[in-house]
């Protein structure tokens, strides 16, 4: 289920145009050609999450922004659209159904040569079809 859910929630991104404006990729892993500002899973683990009667997985995804400038408000408004992005996505999917989508933490940072990146984690907990 957690691949599926990388799937998804790459799938999901990809499909909202205000997003893919503000974005030159998004990824499920890092592109190693595409020039900030990009998107892309940083880390994911899952854990059991199953029941007597059916198969479940927490899947703890994290999601790296990106961004090269002086501006921390490009990055920062990046991140808000991504965090409403997720919060819509559908609970029922293709195998699975997302129980619980809840936002754990961020993190932002410098680093050289003028880039910054924010780092989003996620936990959700699925429940197989």
């Amino acid at each position: 289920m957690e691949s599926a859910l990388r799937r998804t929630l790459i799938a999901w991104l990809r499909a909202d145009p205000m997003l893919l404006g503000m974005l030159n990729a998004v990824e499920e892993e890092a592109p190693p050609a595409a020039s900030p500002p990009h998107c892309a899973i940083a880390a994911s683990a899952s854990a059991d999450w199953s029941h007597k009667t059916g198969r479940g997985r927490e899947v703890r995804i994290a999601l790296e922004i990106v961004d090269r400038g002086d501006d921390p408000a490009n990055i920062r408004a990046i991140a808000d659209r991504i965090e409403q992005r997720i919060a819509t996505l559908a609970p029922q999917q293709d195998g699975f159904r997302v129980v619980v989508t809840q936002f754990l933490r961020s993190r932002a940072e410098r680093r050289r040569s003028m880039v910054c990146a924010v780092l989003l984690e996620y936990r959700f907990l699925l429940l197989a079809d």
